[in-house]
């Protein structure tokens, strides 16, 4: 129910830009972004309110990436500028329609996940 695209190979300090669109209406609570990179686990990318537009952030993308809702119903974007080899892994796109008091970067309380889309960056 989620799609997510736009990962490919790009050189460091580029900028690549995912999309993650939805059936159906998911997207109506939280919706954020995380990624894996080789050998290491699952971590929290950003996460953005549908209804508020509320933003929340890694503190290693903080001021070069951007998530936010895209002018096409029901897509979600994250704009990655000033890419580094760190950044490197696969990126997963999630929903949560349930409200619940976790905060936005807890995924085990995502119950929406997209395929990944895997992100390049060659130094």
């Amino acid at each position: 129910q989620l799609q997510a695209s736009g990962g490919g190979l790009v050189q460091a300090g580029g900028s690549l830009r995912l999309s993650c669109a939805a059936s159906g209406g998911i997207f109506r609570n939280f919706v954020g972004w995380f990624r894996q990179a080789p050998g290491k686990d699952r971590e929290f990318v950003a996460a953005f309110a549908w209804r508020t537009g509320a933003t929340w952030y890694a503190d290693s993308v903080m001021g070069r990436f951007t998530i936010g809702r895209d002018n096409a119903e029901n897509t979600m974007y994250l704009q990655m500028n000033s890419l580094k080899s760190e950044d490197t892994a696969v990126y997963f796109c999630a929903a949560r329609d349930y409200m619940t008091g976790a905060p936005p970067s807890e995924q085990a309380k995502y119950n929406y996940w997209g395929q990944g889309t895997l992100v390049t960056v060659s130094s």
